[in-house]
This record gives C-alpha cells, sequence and structure tokens, in this order.
C-alpha cells in the first residue's frame, strides 16, 4: 500500500519560473519511491510570469486539489499593472514614486509574512476531508510564500498523527528583498515570531543550501535536511562550442541589485581593444531585466550588443543555454545572498556551457562551481580577472575550441536522484 503525501504548494503550473520545477519534478518521481502523491494548489491565482508548456508536464498519476485565492495583487493592479507585477517579480525600484512606495509599505507591514496569508483559512477548510480520510499521511509545506508554512502551522495544532516537513526554498527573514519592503519594528518581530513557531513545530525542515541550513541549525534544534534543487531536462549530447556569435547569455529575473557594472566595464574594455571582439559579441537575456540594469549597460556602448528576450518559455530557455557560448550567473554583492542557490544553475549544468558567475565571497554556489567544474566564480572586485577570462574564452571561441564541461559530478543534481534523498527525509521524519 502506497503511503499518502500531502504537499501544500503556491507555485504550480502554468506559473513559469524555477520556483515551480521544485515540486513539479519531486511530485512526478516520488510515486516510484510508494507514495501516494495529493498536491494543493490555487485555483486562480494571479502568476507574475505565465509559461502555459509546464501544464503538460504535470504528472497524470498525482491529485490536484484547486483552492481559490484572493489575490490582493488584482485590486492593486486596478491601480498600475506594470508596477504591481513587477513587485511580485521582485523588481523593485530605486527611485519609486509615491504609489510604489505605499505599495511596499503595505506589502512589508499589512500582509504578514506576505499577501497570500489570506488563502491560509481556505486551504485549512479543503484539507480536511483529506486528514481525516488518510491514516498517517506526510505533509509538506513550501515557501515562499512563506504563508503557506503558516497552513502546516495550524494542521500541526489542530490535527495529530501526521508529519509535517517545511521546505524553504529560500530564507524567511533573512532573505535579500526583505529589507527593502520597508518593514517596520512590529511588523519585523511578527515575522521573526512566526519564522520562529514554524522553525521549532515542524517535525522536519528542508533547505536548499548549506548557507541556509546552517542558518536555521543556529536557531532551532528539529532536524535539518539539505535537498537542492537540480534538472530534469537532457543534458547536452556534446560539449563542442555551438556555432554562431560569442554569446554570453542570461537567463532568469535581473533585478537592479545585481547590476554588475564591472561586467559592462570588461566588457567595454575588450571591445574598445579589439574591434573583432564587438563583432562577435552578443550580450543576450530572457527573462524579466530591470529598466535601470538595460539603462546602465547603455553608456559603455554595448546597446548593439544586447538581445533582449523577454521571457520564454523553460524549452526555449533551455534551448538557448546549449546555443550559448558563456553562461552567466549574478548574485548581489551582499553577505545576505551567500544562501542564495538560483535553480537556473542547475541547468546550466546540464547544458554543459561553461558558466561565469559573479557574486559575493564564499558563496554557495562558489563551491558548487569548484566541485563540478562547471565554470568560474568572481567577486566584485575581480574586473581584471573576469576580463581575463572572458578573453580567455574568446580566443578559445575564435578557434572552436571553447568546449563544454566534461564532468560527471553534476549527475547528483539529476532530480531523480534528489526525489531518492527526498523519501529518505519522509522515511527519516517518522523514525
Amino acid at each position: 500500500m502506497k503511503k499518502p503525501v500531502l504537499i501544500i504548494a503556491y507555485y504550480w503550473p502554468p506559473a513559469g519560473g524555477p520556483g515551480v520545477q521544485r515540486w513539479l519534478k519531486f511530485t512526478t518521481y516520488l510515486p516510484q519511491h510508494g507514495y501516494d502523491v495529493t498536491i494543493v494548489v490555487p485555483e486562480n491565482p494571479d502568476y507574475p510570469v505565465i509559461d502555459e508548456s509546464l501544464v503538460a508536464e504535470i504528472p497524470k498519476h498525482i491529485k490536484v486539489i484547486k483552492v481559490p485565492i484572493n489575490e490582493p495583487s488584482r485590486w492593486a493592479s486596478s491601480l498600475s499593472r506594470k508596477r504591481t507585477k513587477n513587485l511580485q517579480k521582485g523588481i523593485l525600484p530605486k527611485n519609486a514614486g509615491p504609489l510604489q512606495r505605499a505599495m511596499i509599505w503595505m506589502r512589508g507591514n499589512l500582509f504578514i509574512p506576505d499577501a497570500r496569508v489570506g488563502w491560509k483559512s481556505r486551504v485549512l477548510k479543503a484539507v480536511h476531508p483529506y486528514l481525516l480520510e488518510h491514516k498517517s499521511p506526510t505533509v509538506i509545506t513550501t515557501g515562499p510564500p512563506h504563508s503557506v508554512h503558516l497552513i502546516g502551522l495550524e494542521l500541526k495544532k489542530k490535527y495529530t498523527g501526521f508529519k509535517w516537513l517545511a521546505d524553504f526554498r529560500d530564507p524567511w527573514t533573512t532573505i535579500g528583498y526583505h529589507k527593502h519592503l520597508k518593514i517596520g519594528a512590529s511588523a519585523q518581530k511578527k515575522h521573526e515570531r512566526m519564522e520562529q513557531e514554524v522553525l521549532d513545530t515542524a517535525d522536519l525542515l528542508m533547505v536548499t543550501s548549506p548557507h541556509t541550513g546552517r542558518e536555521f541549525a543556529s536557531k532551532t534544534k528539529t532536524p535539518l535536511q539539505v535537498i537542492t534543487n537540480g534538472y530534469d531536462i537532457q543534458e547536452a549530447a556534446t560539449t563542442r562550442q555551438p556555432k554562431g556569435a560569442f554569446t554570453i547569455s542570461h537567463v532568469g529575473t535581473l533585478l537592479s541589485d545585481r547590476n554588475p557594472k564591472l561586467l559592462w566595464e570588461a566588457l567595454a574594455d575588450l571591445c574598445y581593444s579589439d574591434a573583432s571582439f564587438q563583432a562577435h559579441l552578443q550580450l543576450q537575456f530572457a527573462g524579466n531585466v530591470s529598466d535601470e540594469i538595460i539603462e546602465s549597460i547603455k553608456p559603455y556602448g554595448l546597446e548593439e550588443n544586447l538581445k533582449l528576450l523577454g521571457y520564454v518559455s523553460h524549452q526555449q530557455a533551455v534551448e538557448m543555454m546549449y546555443d550559448s557560448q558563456c553562461l552567466l550567473l549574478i548574485e548581489i554583492d551582499s553577505e545576505d545572498t551567500k544562501a542564495i542557490i538560483p535553480g537556473k544553475i542547475f541547468e546550466y549544468f546540464a547544458s554543459r556551457r561553461p558558466i561565469i558567475a559573479i557574486g559575493p565571497k564564499d558563496a554557495d554556489v562558489e563551491n558548487m562551481l569548484q566541485h563540478t567544474h562547471s565554470g568560474n566564480y568572481f567577486n566584485y572586485q575581480d574586473k581584471q580577472a573576469l576580463k581575463n577570462h572572458i578573453l580567455e574564452k574568446y580566443e578559445l571561441y575564435k578557434n572552436g575550441n571553447n568546449e563544454g564541461n566534461t564532468h560527471n559530478s553534476i549527475a547528483r543534481y539529476k532530480r531523480s536522484f534528489l526525489t531518492e534523498t527526498l523519501a529518505k527525509t519522509i522515511e527519516y521524519a517518522w523514525e
């Protein structure tokens, strides 16, 4: 007899972005380990990005319970659709107007821990029959939005006979954008109190990075397991250099605070000193890019080399990875971002194209790149080293030798392998 697992998640197809992939793939492979999977998702969500192609990947062998949700973003959109969508995507303007400042303050102080907190009461009612019907289920909540964890907390108070695993795809009170929400002292204490209660009450915690694991281990005695994100795409069939321009690509959201001006300076220097480099260079972005970053690139004379694709489907993004000479991974230069492991890095691994990463010192990403031999990592003070590395890649490109990663160490990040770890983690929670 298969063991029941109830997963409560906000992000689910047709939502786009890496946050969807984690549990879409776990639910695909969990039944192979003897689990009967049911997932609770919103019925009418207002997702910031949509990727209809992911709907076809929803496994047929799981049960999906859809629960209606009232999204504050809908009424906020009546004031400004573009500004609301940007806030949902995490794009916070540096020079916000009065309306934007008010929306940011409301998000940080009136909706605690986030704008989806009102969904909790409806989910609690919807899962009541499930918990009465199933004996000894495992309940998994995944956030952000971290209000989903409050559902698990409430269930733990009302019911017995089940185990609750709280999955944190990102940190809670220490995530980078948290301090930009203009959160007052009272609201901050409430965030911290909620976070602590979730950490202490869950039967087991799951996190996606070692840094977050160490942070939570310092806050609670609840058992903890690091299960990173991963990839489920086909690994590149060849490591040979792809055809076409010397394309340096970034896939995914690029926020204003992630503006790597040392990269634009390095590329501008190389263009200035070598006309052939400028002729071959293509800087390609797929995803949501802040206006501030686009404007900051123009003074460096790179506008003609810039290609903006906007949001593309998951499959298009993967094809773009395969066809790029180098892939960019950029993180904010902050202590808070050392724990962040972007979901795209794992598909970058599978594409086997060289990765150029820029971020803070001693970040988890740096260790992963070294372990997998997938690319090079640079701090925001490493302009000359970054410039030399790009020039080295360009020289290889001109000779047709800009080959990709040949190491097999990336296999540990396959979704099927990670689901084995998840299955063992669920078993451990019951011991």
